[in-house]
């Protein structure tokens, strides 16, 4: 059976609609991030980061400013060591903190960060030392479980 030119068209329209369908789906997943941007390094320290992973976004005001790049345990300090790429078009000031924070109840975790007021901003290798860390859906029902019973065991 002969090929004609329009299996041949047929088969590159057929292969571009399966590289873009690959293309959103690392996109949606985070498991992929084009941004051509010149970048810088901080870290953090946390006491508890929750399900944060790498490529993982960080925001400020609900805009991508930068992603998580590395995440390793500090077994001196006991503490998870966040290693973050910002992006240098944005410049946060030296005393901005962090927070991980949760998209909707069960969503992804992203690092927030909230602008300090210092005159010098950060630059490559600093460490942000104010961090709060995630807030673990368990412990909380946990504290709340708890508080429950020591009320109900109370006697007056």
């Amino acid at each position: 059976m002969p090929s004609s030119k329009n299996d041949v068209w047929v088969g590159l329209f057929v292969l571009i609609g399966g590289l873009a369908l690959a293309f959103l789906a690392l996109q949606s997943a985070n498991l992929l991030s084009l941004s051509f941007q010149p970048t810088y390094q901080v870290t953090a320290r946390f006491d508890n980061i929750g399900g944060l992973k790498p490529k993982a976004a960080v925001k400020s005001a609900g805009v991508v400013v930068g992603r998580v790049e590395d995440i390793t345990f500090d077994d001196q300090t006991f503490q998870a060591t966040v290693h973050l790429s910002m992006e240098k078009r944005y410049a946060f000031p030296k005393d901005s903190s962090l927070k991980i924070l949760t998209s909707g109840l069960l969503g992804d975790q992203y690092v927030g960060i909230e602008a300090g007021a210092d005159e010098h901003n950060l630059a490559q290798g600093d460490r942000i030392v104010a961090t709060q860390s995630a807030v673990v859906l368990e412990n909380l029902i946990g504290q709340f479980l708890y508080g429950k019973a020591q009320e109900g065991g109370t006697t007056e």
